[in-house]
């Protein structure tokens, strides 16, 4: 059986991050932070994956304008 992708909230990207919440919506407003995902009516979180592919190589992240990563 496959791992499915994990969600994770905004504590723990800003925990893993070390990013303060306002940069981290200026970053994702800029197109260099990934965008957050809703998952419910009133909560949003971000794929593990993505967040983890930020914090090996945060100055090379850059997304699409389609709302996906760029290679």
């Amino acid at each position: 059986m496959s791992n499915p992708e994990r969600i994770i909230r905004l504590k723990t990207v800003l925990q893993r991050t070390g990013l303060s919440r306002s940069t981290l919506y200026r970053k994702i407003a800029d197109g260099t932070f990934p965008r957050q995902l809703p998952i419910s009516v009133n909560g949003t979180g971000w794929h593990e994956s993505a967040v983890q592919r930020w914090i090996a190589n945060p100055s090379a992240y850059r997304e699409d304008r389609t709302g996906g990563e760029a290679p």
